[in-house]
């Protein structure tokens, strides 16, 4: 499917994936730092008072990256106006775009069980009119997802600062190149509620609208967007 996807002008891939928290304070982070003198950072993190969740989009073929930074929780809502965000960003350049292939792991925000993200997901194809497909890496395989290497470049490259303030998160998440392209990063303030889950008849009518695949019945999911009868 990544090949296809990749050989294929009216779709686009894209490696999407959330990682741990970030306690937000004068902490270390053993990395390290061109300077005269070492930084001095606290070596405790415990009672950490600000708390950001970082979200990444990556384009593996371009290398253009998109960062999106929450204040609340990690849920599906979270991930999927991360996702907005992100295209947003991007509509104008992929005006001709028909279908958007997102990798990602099975985690549990995400998963091809997790109701709220399919539904959420199935909102995002009718608003863009895009057809959504779904490819999980099986569970221990996540490391062959395009986003883990930025991930780790992005550690890599600020671990040795202190990341002090939200502000100072962003802009040095800002400041990040991969291949040559500068990360786009954006602050979602909104506060997420856990455990939202769609259930009952709404359950049965989003399961029509997701189309799984018979071998592969949840890494494998097409969502295709309502048509409109003129």
């Amino acid at each position: 499917m990544n090949a296809l996807a990749d050989a294929d002008p009216e779709t686009l891939r894209i490696s999407i994936d959330t990682k741990a928290t970030v306690n937000v304070g004068e902490y270390s982070r053993g990395g390290q730092s061109r300077g005269t003198k070492p930084v001095k950072a606290l070596d405790h993190d415990m009672c950490s008072k600000e708390k950001l969740v970082p979200g990444g989009i990556l384009e593996p073929i371009t290398g253009r990256s998109f960062l999106f930074f929450g204040t609340s929780y990690k849920t599906s809502d979270f991930i999927v106006d991360g996702l907005h965000l992100w295209w947003e960003e991007r509509k104008q350049e992929l005006c001709g775009l028909k279908q958007l292939v997102i990798n990602m792991d099975n985690g549990p925000e995400c998963s091809g069980r997790r109701t709220q993200f399919l539904f959420r997901l199935t909102e995002f194809a009718d608003m863009t009119g895009l057809c959504i497909r779904l490819i999980y890496y099986p569970p221990y395989h996540s490391k062959y997802n395009s986003i883990e290497r930025y991930w780790a470049g992005l550690e890599k490259s600020w671990n040795g600062y202190l990341l002090d303030t939200v502000d100072t998160v962003v802009k040095r998440a800002g400041n990040f190149f991969w291949k040559g392209l500068r990360t786009v990063t954006r602050l979602l303030d909104a506060a997420y509620e856990k455990g939202i889950k769609v259930s009952g008849n709404e359950k049965l009518e989003l399961e029509q609208r997701l189309q799984r695949s018979a071998i592969l019945h949840w890494w494998d999911i097409a969502i295709h967007p309502k048509t409109v009868n003129l």
